[in-house]
């Protein structure tokens, strides 16, 4: 099939009759069976929302298997002998990995079979991780490399699971759906300090946090395989005098430049990366360097440091993101009644809203671990508020047709300026500001370096107010897009030839 060839229902990638055909095709009374119990995705309602669930529970393993490090980062630190610049370098290889390789699987995931790529992905994962449990310690590099290999299996799962919710629900459904999925990524986040901390002490050995989610990992396989089943794409939303149509990658790429809506909440949603990131890595390890300055937690002892903070900080992890992304959702959902501009308006007021908080949390760490606490509630609180919004916003101003490719932008945009760098960039500021390698300068010179975050949080809430000067001309042209709209014919001007869109010359 060439790119320019209408787009078949699901593109046939090692898929099955059932997954590639749609109900018209089927006989007599099998097909007025299906039509009363299935959508026009050509997914029942309960393998829908099992598909949905199954897409949840490998999110909230995809970011448990990322955060494990973190967990237990002072073991890591203690057990290589390492500073915080290289540390920091943990969580950057992973997600340049991550970054480099989304647009690709992106491209495939709008071309082909869409649960076969994740299952490869996720199976990769899964081996890799247990293969980074076994670093010796001469060998940090190789922490690195598979750290680094991690984030193929990724990329895999994240450019392409949100598009599948996308083809299997619209409007008020979609955004509950997307609701439920991105619950897990807090969720997750907060499992991945609160069981790497704790299996690492109860194993006395910080490998073992590493051995966790790769079995978890290949049970995910083997629910994408058997369970989920491949939606249409696009069908669910298209109109009937529509018929989606592929475009060349390049062309796009064109069209999502021109989306400002894309662009702008892209650029925001860098600022919830950068902030994130540096927070997911360094904030369990900031604490604990508090609670050695101020006397009131032992240093690291026989390669073993204490988890304590990890594990509160996990917890604040998992609830602040559930409310987070519930009133999020909700504050939307009540705004829209007064103004198309909700979504946007929301995830500024999020992120704006933030920054005071994680400031005085910084600021108030060596004199109060109960007040530091409260503020990393509240500023993490507001700054979760995004997550399901933004993800939200991509899929209504983008066509179906582009979106996977559009999340595969979105990822590489957001974490090449954002968590790609921040954990590496807080790493070369703190070692950079230390004076000496005493307790109280570990502390002091993390604590100056983290204030950048806050910095960050109100420029991407700018990003986000920008956003809502666009969002009703870009929904609205997504919504009534027509494939011949990007297909430009020659028409006289002037006495000369010029190329415009067929939209403009038909009556």
């Amino acid at each position: 099939m060439s790119l320019g060839e209408p787009m078949s229902d699901s593109a046939p990638f090692f898929s099955d009759d059932s997954e590639a055909e749609g109900a018209d095709e089927q006989g007599g009374s099998s097909a007025g069976q299906r039509t009363q119990q299935e959508s026009p995705s050509g997914v029942s309602r309960v393998r829908a929302l099992l598909t949905v669930l199954i897409l949840c529970y490998i999110n909230l393993l995809n970011y448990m298997d990322r955060f494990t490090v973190a967990g237990v980062l002072p073991d890591i630190e203690h057990y290589f002998g390492i500073d915080d610049e290289r540390s920091g370098l943990l969580q950057t290889v992973f997600i340049c990995s991550y970054m480099f390789l989304a647009p690709f699987f992106g491209y495939l995931g709008d071309r082909y079979n869409r649960k076969f790529i994740m299952s490869f992905g996720i199976a990769f994962w899964s081996i890799v991780t247990l293969a980074s449990s076994y670093t010796p310690k001469e060998h940090f590099w190789a922490l690195l490399l598979t750290r680094g290999l991690v984030g193929v299996g990724e990329a895999s799962y994240s450019t392409i699971a949100p598009t599948i919710i996308a083809d299997l629900y619209v409007k008020g459904k979609r955004t509950n759906m997307l609701s439920i999925f991105y619950f897990a990524i807090p969720v997750g986040s907060g499992l991945g300090y609160i069981v790497g901390s704790q299996v690492s002490s109860v194993a006395r050995d910080w490998h073992w946090a590493l051995r966790v989610t790769p079995g978890l990992g290949l049970i995910a396989v083997l629910l994408l395989l058997f369970v989920v089943q491949e939606p249409k794409r696009g069908a669910i939303e298209a109109r009937p005098e529509h018929h989606l149509h592929r475009t060349s990658w390049l062309t796009d790429l064109q069209a999502l430049s021109k989306n400002h809506s894309f662009v702008l909440s892209t650029f925001g949603f860098t600022a919830v990366a950068f902030v994130t990131g540096s927070l997911a890595l360094w904030a369990p390890t900031f604490l604990f360097r508090a609670a050695v300055f101020t006397g009131e937690k032992a240093p690291c002892v026989d390669g073993h440091c204490a988890s304590d903070d990890s594990l509160i900080f996990g917890i604040i992890t998992c609830v602040t993101g559930v409310l987070g992304v519930a009133s999020g959702v909700q504050v939307s959902r009540q705004l829209r009644k007064r103004t198309p501009r909700a979504d946007p308006l929301v995830c500024a007021a999020g992120l704006l809203l933030s920054a005071p908080f994680l400031y005085m949390a910084i600021v108030f760490a060596q004199a109060s671990t109960i007040a530091t606490y409260v503020f990393i509630f509240l500023g993490e609180t507001f700054l979760s508020m995004n997550w399901a919004i933004v993800a939200d916003i991509l899929l209504y101003v983008v066509v179906p047709t582009r979106r996977s490719t559009a999340e595969a932008l979105q990822i590489v945009i957001s974490h090449l300026l954002g968590d790609a760098g921040s954990p590496y960039l807080i790493g070369v500021v703190s070692d950079s500001l230390r004076k000496t390698d005493s307790f109280l300068w570990q502390f002091r010179s993390l604590q100056l370096s983290l204030l950048l975050c806050s910095f960050v949080a109100v420029v991407g809430g700018g990003f986000f107010l920008a956003t809502a000067l666009f969002i009703e001309k870009d929904r609205h042209r997504a919504e009534n897009f027509n494939a011949t709209d990007d297909e430009p014919i020659v028409v006289p001007k002037s006495g000369r030839s010029t190329r415009v869109p067929v939209s403009s010359v038909l009556i």
